[in-house]
């Protein structure tokens, strides 16, 4: 094995064949390349032993290398450090060059830093591509060079600068000839990685003509099968973001639109790091949450009293998924109606939600919380109760999910709306002018 020169690809949140970019750049370099696959302890060990994902991700890997395998190749398979990972790797092959997927988050960059810092202290080059969004770093920059915060003017630029070779696919999957000969591995399963068959189904990858076309009608009332569910595949690169955002151009310009917000909250993660764990807005982090955890653990379970609210999280607790809508106003309910600090519902969500991604979550929990980029000023408080009657008001999507409401088996709410709001109000104003001088105010209010 030492002997042939190959290219490595290393498969992460890129788990396709066709249209992926840095495997098509692999298969095109002029050596075979050994397609790669680390399950990272410094990941799995942080996650319960059942957890879904993990059986999305390990069914996908085994399909790709079902078709390597037909291909007269393999999946080169690694369970542990990814560091120790390409030791070993670099130790049983002659490896030239490593290909990958740019990944934005905080920790993918340290780990992909440290790799690069290795493979170039063994004289290995690493290469990484744009696979995840459609523009990245500082392809989207305001007049003055800087990265914008707010969405309106981002959106604009985004779209002035779209063109169809943006969404252009690349052909990786014509180019499996190029792969490393090499006889089958074993297969990876739930018991050698230390987890458990998780119980929540991931649905299949759908885009629709159907479903975009009637996204912007529909897409608000949750008791409506009307969103596409593609995140999960967005997460994990089951489908590629260029086949999403072609479909998106011919059909569905609100479904675009939420693409260029995934794909602007992925940026602001790149160029504002710190966004993972601090407000965006420093001033925010003066708030003076009570974080009650008898009210969180009423939050979490859906026993609040505001039937939306509940069903959503029921739903969220039982499926792994939420609805956008719906998402909005239970994260506003948190942070405002009992003033829980927004740090507390983004880990909760992250924890359940199995089209979790750092930035958009982070991005979402930061604009209800009012902390974040180009978010919701906190004056401004859902009011749980509306939503219901604008958004379900034949109250199908929380009979659907809180059966017993009606009945005197439901509680009462939780805190009064009117109070909440005021008290909302008033805790966000004194920790903004009164800890940091009222700029804060200031910059929401233009």
């Amino acid at each position: 094995m030492k002997e042939q020169p190959v290219t490595v690809f290393w498969f992460r949140r890129d788990l396709r064949i066709s249209d992926n970019h840095g495997l098509f750049k692999a298969l095109t370099s002029g050596r075979p390349v050994l397609p790669v696959f680390v399950f990272d302890t410094d990941i799995l060990n942080d996650l319960e032993d059942d957890d879904s994902c993990v059986s999305f991700i390990l069914r996908q890997v085994q399909q790709l290398q079902d078709k390597f395998e037909a291909d007269g190749s393999s999946f080169w398979i690694y369970h542990g450090k990814t560091l120790d990972a390409f030791k070993r790797l670099v130790a049983e092959y002659s490896v030239e060059r490593v290909f990958i997927n740019q990944d934005y988050e905080p920790y993918a960059r340290k780990r992909d830093q440290e790799i690069f810092e290795y493979l170039g202290s063994m004289g290995i080059e690493m290469k990484a591509f744009k696979d995840q969004v459609i523009f990245h770093k500082n392809e989207i920059l305001n007049g003055d060079g800087k990265p914008y915060t707010v969405f309106t003017p981002y959106s604009k630029r985004w779209l002035a600068k779209l063109s169809e070779k943006d969404w252009k696919p690349y052909p990786s999957e014509k180019y499996l000839g190029n792969l490393l000969k090499m006889a089958p591995l074993r297969k990876f399963h739930h018991v050698d990685i230390g987890f458990r068959r998780g119980s929540l189904e991931i649905p299949p990858q759908e885009i629709t003509p159907e479903i975009l076309t009637a996204y912007k009608d529909k897409r608000d009332f949750p008791a409506v099968d009307a969103t596409s569910r593609l995140g999960v595949h967005l997460r994990f690169g089951t489908i590629s973001i260029r086949q999403v955002t072609a479909a998106a151009v011919q059909y569905s310009s609100a479904f675009l639109n939420e693409l260029i917000w995934r794909n602007f909250y992925m940026d602001i993660l790149w160029h504002f790091p710190q966004v993972e764990k601090q407000s965006f807005k420093p001033a925010y982090d003066h708030i003076a949450w009570i974080n009650s955890e008898k009210d969180f653990a009423r939050w979490c379970e859906g026993t609040t009293g505001f039937p939306l609210v509940d069903a959503g999280m029921r739903q969220l607790n039982q499926t792994g998924f939420m609805h956008n809508r719906v998402r909005m106003v239970t994260a506003s309910f948190l942070c405002k109606h009992l003033l829980i600090d927004w740090r507390w519902g983004e880990a909760f969500f992250a924890e359940k939600l199995l089209d979790y991604e750092l930035a958009s979550n982070n991005g979402g929990w930061q604009w209800a919380a009012g902390s974040g980029c180009d978010a919701a000023p906190y004056f401004r408080v859902f009011n749980p109760i509306l939503q219901q009657e604008k958004f379900d008001p034949e109250l199908v999507y929380v009979h659907r999910w809180v059966p017993e409401f009606g009945t005197d088996h439901y509680p009462k709410p939780m805190v009064d709306h009117r109070m909440a709001r005021q008290r909302a109000i008033d805790t966000y104003r004194a920790g903004l002018v009164e800890r940091a001088g009222g700029e804060a105010v200031k910059s929401v209010k233009k």
